[in-house]
Formats: structure tokens, C-alpha cells, sequence
């Protein structure tokens, strides 16, 4: 069974542990919960969630953005992170989605599945196209957000622009 759990500062060892095992930076996803120790851990789930209270922008580029992890039967296997709006420099690098999974759960359709509950939230929050940015050189994700409905718009020096239309996302 697949669920998307929205970040709570009550999260404990199972998604501490999920966030060790996902690479602090890989294919341009930063996991900033890598390589803390647990006691440091809880102190980033409150800042995500005061992250995802805000309102505006915070020192200049930071928006408001809401964390979720997957859970797979269970278990968290990945996570993702919706921005609730986008500043100039993030419609370039960045985007309103970023998600990883946890290199042992790769191959099993979880990026898809994450992305597609990801894109139903968005919807729920009142965004009604997003972007995902996705590396050149990452083709799985660019097939991915493809797959969910993306269509390309342009490309930078590092990352190709893929906009999905929430409203045709389908549960």
C-alpha cells in the first residue's frame, strides 16, 4: 500500500533512517538531513515545518515549501518536497517539486508513484500547473515527469524545464 504522509516533527527513526540511506546531494536533489545526527534531525523536521508555515519569502529566495515522505506498506522509502511558489532564480534551478528515493527501493516504479501523489497535493494547494526540473544528464526523472503528464519547455545549462498540469493528474 502507498501512502504519502505529509512531515511531522514527531517523525521518527524509520524516516531519520530513509533520510541517511538518500545521498545529501545527488542529480541535483539536496537532502540537508543526511549525515545529522538524530538529535540534529529533530531539530530540521521543525524548521521544515516552520518552512512550511511561512508566508512569503523568507532571507531573500527561501518560499514557503511542504515536506512528504512515501511510505511503501509501512516503510518510508522516499521523500518529497512541494514548493508553494516559485521565485525567478527557482523557475530556472529548482522548480516547485524535488523528490528522491532510497537508492534499495529504485527500480520499483517509486519515483513515478511519489511524483503523481506529489502532483495531486499540489493541486490541493492550489497549484494548477508546476514545474519540475530535472538534470540533463537525469534520464529516468525527465521519463518520469513525462509520465505524469510533463511536457518540456525549455532547457538551461544544467536542467531541462518540464510543466505538468495538475488538474489531469488522476488517483
Amino acid at each position: 500500500m502507498l501512502e504519502l504522509k505529509k512531515l511531522s516533527v514527531d517523525d521518527g527513526f524509520d524516516v531519520y533512517k530513509m533520510l541517511q540511506e538518500i545521498p545529501s546531494e545527488e542529480n541535483g536533489l539536496l537532502n540537508k538531513a543526511n549525515g545529522l545526527t538524530f538529535d540534529e534531525y529533530k531539530e530540521w523536521l521543525i524548521a521544515k515545518q516552520r518552512d512550511a508555515e511561512q508566508k512569503g519569502i523568507v532571507d531573500g529566495w527561501k518560499v514557503p515549501s511542504t515536506t512528504f515522505w512515501l511510505y511503501v506498506d509501512g516503510i518510508p522509502v522516499g521523500f518529497g518536497s512541494i514548493r508553494h511558489f516559485l521565485t525567478e532564480a527557482l523557475s530556472q534551478t529548482g522548480g516547485h517539486i524535488g523528490y528522491g528515493i532510497a537508492p534499495q527501493f529504485r527500480g520499483n516504479g517509486y519515483g513515478n508513484e511519489i511524483l503523481r501523489l506529489l502532483l495531486k497535493k499540489a493541486d490541493e494547494i492550489g497549484l494548477e500547473k508546476v514545474l519540475v526540473t530535472v538534470d540533463l544528464d537525469n534520464i529516468a526523472s525527465q521519463a518520469v515527469a513525462l509520465a505524469n503528464g510533463g511536457v518540456i519547455t525549455g532547457r538551461t545549462d544544467e536542467n531541462v524545464l518540464i510543466w505538468i498540469d495538475t488538474k489531469n493528474i488522476t488517483i
